[in-house]
């Protein structure tokens, strides 16, 4: 069979082994089907099935008399409980006692089913059992069976206790016996020798039958069991003992109970004739019955046995002969009961079960995980953490058996939780079965030594050096399975001392500090694989030798900058005396800033150096830095990132990418996760419902290796924040389509047709169209934001100084809706020109002559206008551009070329070399501008399923990943038409979006509105429409649609209307469900929801809000008014009607008597509204991230709250900034401002999977050993040109005679990057 598996079983899944176990016919010798779990070897035949081809599948019924129950049928446990259920199996005679009790000591006993322990998980206690050792039929004493089986088991919940004792035991009556009841031949050779003997005795009188043969005995055992003191003796030699049983059947009488005055002894072997000597009547059995229920008395036990192992007889006996012995009894069975008495009467099953098709055979994973195959999901997931638990030297087995059924069942909540138990370390026996047959063995070789695989290993790693990085994760998960450090560290390439390190580089002792980076990088390239362990040896090296230089090399990529020591910091202040206060610091410091502007960035470091040193608040507020974040030690703060142009919002959502522990560690591990690029593997590729290409394939692969490198930045980085790659930032905020209309745009803009296509006016050339004005409010809030230029990419501001602005123009959604326009009158050249540095972000225009003054000298604006350059790519004058759109896109046509006439369009352009820094930086600011956050994040998500391979596919052929897994659920979409036909549509969402246009409201409201039944437009009609979840994902995305559109001033808005929102939110409600229940409450919330419509609408109308006054009111003042004017005497008086004051008055009266009726309505239907499903709380979800947006509609900065699940605390992630938030009014509290940060997105985690899914702190930073340090009196400062440090440095060669290393990644420790033709970050030779 196998591994030997130490796991438990669940109630249910004992329960049916306990229905196929049968001692007397077990299918294996080392096997036992009710104790053992089993091991299916995928692909391996079983040599003996699991249960016995000749065994019995018992039906298992009560024997009423012999159970010990509660009277009242209450099977609440308790610390007294004991129970006996004493059975029989209805088809082949056995006996079962099973007895249910709890450990008395255990103080506080809490009986399963608990909510952490849906049901009882039992463990077989070999040392407290007896299986079966007497063989069948052994001599024993009277009423004793001839051999027993016990097994113990105990729940392997602490606080349960709860024991289970299961004994076995075959028949009472022999074969030899039940022969002679049920033989026609016997009992007709019978009869016809007593009939022989005494003919006028049995005159008129035939042989019996055997369905006769055993009323007569049950009739006889009825009797017996009740007993009363004289009566007769049961006759031997009348006509029923002479006929039905005979001196045959004596020896089964005496074994009854009954005795006579001579002994039988006759054989049972010669059971036609008789050898013995007849004796008296036969006297019936002396019992001692017991007042109560259960039997007490042995003899009346027996006799109980015997009597229903006589019923079973019967049962089994022809139509005929049952009809003729009037049977017609049915037993009782005892699975309901012993249900009950267990905890599981209705455990959870899964919705397939009931169309499970019962002529499949049950997979052996299920037994494995100790479950049944109607078990729910939840209760499958519950098997395998109890097996883990308990037996952890076979996890691998019991992952399998997780992940096969997942398969089996299409389940993506256990597919999930199988990816994330492989996430936490953990391996599946399919890998290694796999990872064995790698290297040409069988997980179950035995003799099997490690150096063998180690062996194994090498050969083929040098016979195929490019599957190196498959091979030793192979070997890899060899070791883990093993236990074997050996092979571990030759799988890992351990590391572990300065010595292994040099080795590892090819280093000598006496190798330099820029030479081991240059080691480094040849060990890299090409195996990024090698990548972690070569950053591990120059971590050892950088200690050992303590380097800051290695060190500082290791966390930017250079080693020009090291971080100042605290002697160094105060010699370059010309501080002497290491106490003087932190304001006589800063007058030394402004000293030296003043008269040496220069070097302020050296100024700089060195106060930050004592700042860190002092922890002073004063001095890093000076500098600006992260005071919340620099109390914490390094390794216990989470590290900010850098904004360089317009990627707040990015960094939010990079930083709760981060936070995902799975997606984290398939990021860090992609080399295992990556898509494959051959032809086969593509052309079935499917990501957002439409095969995806190559390109983007390749595109998305430098995305996610982006995305590593910033991944690990931020897990090792020593400072409070960090800087990513521009290439990450234009790859993940610019689309395809984006890219090419940014790209286009750069090209057009060096034309010098550009200009004057679009006209002149006064005679001054015209550049573009006139920007429009700007409100003092937006330039408020932006100047609050960034405190600085609002225009990124302006040519006269530095590029460092645009990167440390916050982003002032990234979109809360994308550009409202305008009408586009023909060029007017323009004023000044110089602010064209300031329009065309934006041109990105301007809509197309179209002519439009109703707008413009009529002396205005007009023309149409040409084809290469920047105005025209969001339009679509046909458009774009560049064929090869053309095609390469269609390429990103699979979905944008080529525009023909085929127009006749002179060429009008310059000629297309060379290929373009890859974008530098400074223009990458630009595209990305460009793609901030060009999308909203929807489509940044739609974007990502859709690279990185185009990165990795797939796990499965859909119906539809969709891929199915761990991005899909963890993000997308899947939405249901009911429509009935007028015919009442109800449609149904199912889609993949990655959010919900919810508006709040209409005003505040809470988060329920909101999701209801997503949720709920709707009018919709159908072919010239209208038919009712309302969406379910018919499957949630782990981590549910809530998008707050805040941008609108004022069709009055027809422009776009954002809406700033508080959302209140809970930190656990219930899904039950919005749950695709057949439960009519469900149904019923929600068409009575719509309905709700209808008359609340109706009333407001009307309380609406009395409510005049024009004036601020409501209509009670009104008509009230109106009433008052004409009074007074009736009362007013002289020449100026005024008759008002008596009529007219009499219905003012009355009229008021009625408007406040509906008003106040009115608003009662509308109080107790949004109670009821509010309250419908308040005690649906199943499916907790709990909130783990939210998104910020402060600003308006197309300009504003974001942040991001993220919660630590094992902290305990929310953070605060602003950029660089990590602070912890003291208050948590901030984050869900209203706010009173004028223009409040208000959420956009809300992140919400499945409550049971939070810790494993959210972990927002992951760090791992190297730093090197504390040395002690001498301050350093700088006597003669020289200020010494960068190019000279640098020359000081390194040593040039002719850039022809080097060899570029990973030239694509331009930015990393690895890689080569020219600016100006100087050598930037990362220079290696």
């Amino acid at each position: 069979m196998g591994a030997h598996l130490r796991g438990g079983k669940t109630t249910p899944r004992l329960l049916q082994d306990l229905i196929g176990y049968d001692p007397r016919r077990p299918p294996h010798k080392t096997f036992n089907v009710l104790t053992d779990i089993p091991f299916y070897d995928v692909g391996k035949e079983e040599e003996d099935p699991l249960l016995s081809k000749t065994g019995c599948r018992h039906q298992w019924a009560l024997k009423r008399s012999q159970c010990d129950l509660p009277k009242d049928g209450n099977y609440e446990p308790k610390i007294s409980s004991h129970w006996v259920f004493a059975c029989y199996c209805s088809l082949c005679r056995s006996h079962l006692d099973l007895c249910v009790g709890y450990n008395s000591e255990i103080s506080n006993v809490t009986p399963c089913p608990t909510k952490d322990w849906p049901l009882h998980h039992f463990v077989h206690r070999p040392e407290r059992s007896k299986p079966r050792s007497a063989e069948l039929n052994e001599v024993k004493a009277r009423h004793e069976f001839a051999w027993h089986d016990l097994q113990h088991f105990e729940c392997s919940a602490i606080q349960c206790g709860a024991q289970l004792r299961i004994q076995f035991k075959p028949p009472r009556l022999t074969n030899d016996w039940v022969s002679l009841l049920i033989d026609n031949f016997i009992i007709k050779a019978r009869a016809e020798k007593a009939i022989a003997k005494d003919p006028e005795k049995f005159e008129g009188y035939a042989a019996p039958t055997p369905g006769t043969v055993l009323e007569n005995l049950a009739r006889l055992l009825s009797a017996a069991m009740h007993y009363e003191e004289g009566r007769r003796p049961y006759q031997r030699n009348g006509r029923n003992w002479l006929l039905n049983f005979g001196e045959p059947c004596a020896g089964l009488m005496e074994y009854m109970g009954f005795t006579s005055d001579v002994r039988h002894t006759t054989t049972i072997v010669n059971i036609v004739g008789t050898n013995g000597v007849q004796g008296g009547d036969w006297q019936w059995p002396r019992i001692n019955p017991s007042p109560e229920l259960p039997y007490t008395d042995p003899l009346q036990t027996l006799l109980d046995d015997v009597q229903k192992e006589v019923i079973v007889l019967m049962s089994q006996r022809p139509d005929d002969e049952r009809r003729s012995a009037k049977f017609d009894f049915v037993p009782e069975l005892a699975t309901k009961e012993v249900r009950l008495a267990l905890g599981c009467p209705d455990y959870k099953q899964s919705p397939k079960a009931r169309i499970v098709d019962l002529t499949v055979d049950e997979h052996p994973f299920y037994a494995g995980l100790g479950c049944v195959a109607d078990f729910h999901d939840d209760l499958i997931y519950f098997g395998y953490e109890r097996q883990i638990a308990i037996d952890s030297l076979n996890i691998p087995y019991y992952l399998e058996c997780l992940q096969t059924i997942a398969e089996g069942r299409t389940s993506e909540d256990l597919s999930m939780k199988a990816v994330i138990e492989e996430s936490e370390g953990r391996i599946s026996l399919r890998d290694v079965r796999l990872a064995y047959q790698h290297f040409g063995y069988d997980v179950q070789t035995s003799g099997l030594v490690d150096e063998t695989i180690i062996g194994s290993f090498r050969a083929r790693l040098s016979d195929s050096p490019r599957q190196e990085a498959e091979l030793r994760r192979d070997l890899k998960i060899i070791g883990q399975h093993r236990r074997s450090p050996k092979i571990e560290n030759v799988a890992s390439q351990a590391v572990n001392s300065y010595e292994q390190a040099l080795s590892f580089l090819d280093a000598a002792d006496e190798t330099s500090d820029e030479f081991i980076t240059s080691m480094y990088t040849l060990k890299v390239d090409g195996k990024p694989s090698e990548d972690a362990t070569a950053r591990q040896a120059v971590a050892h090296i950088a200690n050992h030798r303590k380097s800051r230089a290695l060190k500082h090399w290791l966390n930017t990529g250079t080693l020009g900058e090291v971080e100042m020591d605290i002697g160094q910091a105060y010699a370059r202040l010309d501080i002497s005396d290491r106490t003087l206060e932190d304001e006589m610091v800063l007058v030394a410091y402004d000293v030296h800033a003043e008269e040496q502007p220069s070097q302020a960035e050296d100024l700089n470091r060195a106060l930050a150096a004592i700042a860190k040193v002092r922890k002073s608040k004063i001095l890093m507020e000076r500098l600006g830095m992260d005071i919340d974040a620099s109390t914490h030690p390094v390794n216990e703060w989470p590290v900010g990132i850098d904004n360089i142009g317009n990627t707040c919002y990015l960094n939010s959502l990079l930083q709760f990418y981060f936070a995902v522990r799975p997606l984290r560690d398939l990021i860090l591990k992609i080399d295992d996760f990556q898509t494959p690029t051959d032809d086969e593997s593509l052309k079935s590729k499917r990501v957002g419902s439409r095969i995806v290409s190559r390109r983007e394939v390749d595109r998305a692969k430098k995305t996610v290796h982006e995305l590593r490198k910033l991944f690990r930045g931020l897990i090792t980085s020593p400072k409070s924040s960090f800087r990513p790659d521009t290439e990450l930032a234009r790859l993940t905020l610019l689309t395809p389509k984006a890219e090419i209309a940014r790209r286009q745009s750069v090209m057009n803009k060096e034309r010098p047709t550009l200009f004057h296509a679009l006209g002149t006016t006064n005679g001054v050339v015209v550049e573009g169209p006139a920007e429009p004005p700007q409100s003092q409010a937006i330039q408020e809030d932006i100047e609050m934001l960034d405190g600085g230029s609002t225009n990124a990419l302006n040519a006269e501001t530095p590029v460092d100084d645009q990167m440390s602005n916050s982003s002032s123009e990234t979109l809360v959604e994308g550009p409202a809706a305008a009408k586009d326009a023909m060029l007017g009158n323009v004023d000044a050249k110089e602010q064209q020109r300031m329009i065309l540095d934006n041109k990105e972000n301007l809509p197309p225009s179209k002519a439009d002559k109703e707008d413009v003054p009529g002396d205005v000298d007009l023309q149409p604006l040409a084809e290469s206008s920047p105005s025209r350059m969001n339009e679509e790519p046909t458009l774009c004058p560049n064929v090869k551009a053309e095609k390469e759109a269609m390429e990103l896109t699979n979905d944008m046509p080529v525009a023909s070329m085929s127009a006749k006439g002179p060429p009008n369009r310059p000629p297309p352009v060379p290929p373009r070399p890859k974008p530098s820094a400074d223009e990458a930086l630009k595209e990305a600011e460009f793609g901030a501008q060009q999308q909203d956050v929807g489509e940044i994040n739609g974007n990502v998500l859709f690279q990185l399923q185009c990165a990795i391979k797939p796990e499965s596919v859909d119906e539809t052929g969709e891929q199915i990943d761990q991005v899909k897994r963890l993000f997308f659920g899947k939405q249901k979409s009911y429509t009935t038409n007028k015919a009442g036909i109800q449609r149904t549509k199912e889609e993949y969402i990655s959010d919900i979006k919810v508006n709040v246009a209409a005003g505040p409201c809470d988060i329920y409201a909101a999701l209801d509105g997503a949720f709920d039944v709707q009018d919709v437009e159908v072919a010239g009609g209208s038919e009712p429409q309302y969406f379910t979840i018919s499957h949630l994902p782990p981590i549910l995305q809530i998008h707050i649609q805040r941008a609108q559109f004022d069709p009055q001033a027809k422009k776009g808005y954002k809406s700033e209307s508080h959302l209140e929102f809970n930190e656990v939110i219930y899904l039950d409600r919005y749950i695709d469900s057949a439960d009519p229940e469900l149904a019923q409450r929600r068409q009575e919330s719509w309905e709700w929801k209808r008359q609340l419509g109706k009333l407001e609408a009307r309380r609406s109308q009395l409510i005049l809000s024009d004036i601020n006054m409501e209509m009670p009111e009104v008509l009230e003042s109106a009433h008052g008014y004409l009074r007074q004017l009736d009362s007013i005497g002289g020449e100026h008086a005024v008759e008002v009607p008596t009529l007219l004051l009499e219905t003012l008055r009355a009229a008021a009266e009625e408007a406040r008597t509906e008003l106040d009726a009115l608003q009662a309505k509308i109080r107790d239907l949004t109670a009821s509204i509010s309250s419908q499903f308040n005690d649906l709380r199943e499916i907790p979800y709990q909130l783990a991230a939210v998104f910020i947006h402060r600003g308006t509609s197309n300009a504003g900065h974001y942040w991001i709250y993220i919660y630590d699940f094992d902290a305990k605390i929310w953070r605060k992630y602003n950029d660089e900034k990590v602070t912890k938030v003291k208050d948590i009014i901030e984050i869900f509290g209203a706010s009173t401002e004028q223009r409040p940060a208000t959420p956009y997105f809300l992140v919400y985690v499945k409550d049971e999977w939070k810790e494993k899914l959210v972990e927002p702190l992951c760090r791992d930073v190297v730093e090197p050993p504390p040395e002690e340090h001498k301050d350093t009196i700088m006597e003669d400062y020289v200020d010494i040109p960068l190019q000279d440090q640098i020359a000081d440095t390194y040593t040039f060669v002719r850039p022809d005679a080097l060899r570029v290393v990973n030239s694509e990644d331009n930015s990393g420790p690895s890689g080569i990057g020219w600016d100006n033709g100087q050598a930037r970050d990362g220079t290696h030779w």
